[in-house]
Order: C-alpha cells, then sequence, then structure tokens
C-alpha cells in the first residue's frame, strides 16, 4: 500500500519545532503511519525543525561565490547525490539541500551513471571557473584509490586545477577547511566555515536534471 508521506513530515515538523529529537519524533510518527524503512529514511535526512532549515539557508553562499575560489568537496557525498538526481532518487529537503535516499554510502560501487555524475559536477564547476578543485574520498571504502585516480584524470581533461585524494577523516577535514566546502551532509553543512548548496546550485545550472528531484513533501512511501 502506498501512502503520501505529506502528513508524516508535517507531524515530524511539529514536533521538532517543539524541541523533540530528531530520532524519536521520526520514530514515533513512523510508527503511527506504519512506514517502511525507505520512508524512514527519508524523513529522518529531509524534514528538519524551521529554526534548523532557516539557519542552513541563511549560511549557504551563493553559487557565484565559487568563482576565483578554493572548493572542496564531500566527494562520496556529492558523487552519490548526483547519481541519485539521473536516477530520479533524489529529494529537496526541508533546508533546501538536495538529498538521496540510496543509503548506499559505505557500499558504494562505481557504475555508469557515476562517469555522467562526474561529467555532471565537473562541467557545472569549469562554468563557475574556481580557483582550485579539491575532492576528498573517504579510503575506508573500497576502491577510493582508483576513484581519486579517475577524479585526477578528469579534472585535467576539463581544464581545471586541482586534486583529488582519500582522506580516514574526510568529515573532521571538511568542517576545519577554511576553503569553500560542497557537501549535503547537515552537521559539515553547520560545522563548517564556508558551504555552498553545491547539488542544487547544479541543478540551478542544468535545469533539465530538475525532474530526477523530488519535494520531501510529495514522497509517496509504502506502508510496512
Amino acid at each position: 500500500m502506498i501512502i503520501g508521506n505529506n502528513n508524516a513530515a508535517s507531524d515530524i515538523r511539529y514536533l521538532l519545532d517543539r524541541g523533540y529529537p530528531q530520532k524519536g519524533a521520526v520514530s514515533f510518527v513512523c510508527n503511527h503511519y506504519r512506514l517502511d524503512e525507505e520512508s524512514r529514511y527519508l524523513l529522518s535526512r529531509g524534514v528538519l525543525s524551521r529554526a534548523v532549515s532557516g539557519k542552513r539557508r541563511e549560511k549557504f553562499l551563493p553559487c557565484d561565490k565559487i568563482k576565483g575560489n578554493n572548493i572542496v568537496i564531500d566527494g562520496y557525498n556529492i558523487i552519490i547525490g548526483m547519481e541519485s538526481i539521473l536516477e530520479k532518487k533524489a529529494f529537496l529537503c526541508d533546508d533546501g539541500v538536495v538529498r538521496d535516499i540510496k543509503g548506499v554510502f559505505r557500499n558504494f560501487k562505481t557504475s555508469e551513471n557515476t562517469g555522467r555524475a562526474i561529467g555532471l559536477i565537473l562541467q557545472f564547476l569549469k562554468g563557475k571557473n574556481p580557483s582550485q578543485v579539491c575532492f576528498l574520498l573517504d579510503s575506508q571504502i573500497s576502491k577510493s584509490g582508483l576513484l581519486a585516480r579517475t577524479l585526477r584524470e578528469e579534472i585535467t581533461n576539463h581544464g581545471l586545477k586541482g586534486d583529488a585524494m582519500t582522506s580516514k577523516h574526510v568529515d573532521y577535514d571538511l568542517k576545519r577547511s577554511d576553503d569553500i566546502v560542497a557537501s549535503s551532509d547537515g552537521v559539515i553543512i553547520d560545522a563548517a566555515g564556508k558551504v555552498v548548496n553545491f547539488l542544487f546550485c547544479i541543478i540551478s545550472g542544468f535545469p533539465h536534471l530538475e525532474a530526477g528531484v523530488g519535494n520531501i513533501n510529495e514522497f509517496q512511501g509504502q506502508v510496512e
């Protein structure tokens, strides 16, 4: 049975606005509506209190600020997000950030969409003309070194200056970076000094990609 999650999203948001912890609010509402795991995963990532959403929206730098500046990219987070847009498995969340519902981070494997995703990311960056581009990849994920090498080659092929490297502590590196940070991870967005709503910027630059992004309030989930 399919159910519209607009009521669930509204109920979760109502509780969050009144100070309830996110995990408890999502669990309580999803249990009430008997929603499946995919619905719970999406709602836990996409529904936020109005205070958190507003603070993040105000923090984002304009997309054009990328020009002439260094940008460091949360590699797997952004690549998986871009793949999800291509696969129509991405949603616009309360804070204006586009997030995936794939939940494949630790089990990530390259596919035919990986190359397309990287190409679109770099095509967008070429148009914005940053000073330097750096992709950070979690070294714990299999074949991160190979993906870093591919990214370095593609950065050069697109006429950009930059690098791709692996790290055992990507989140820490991004939070402490002095450069503009590109990530859809809420914890990183909150902690980073300078951050851009990167996937939303790409969609704004390539309007045909909008078809791959749903709205959190219109998500159709399954009842368990």
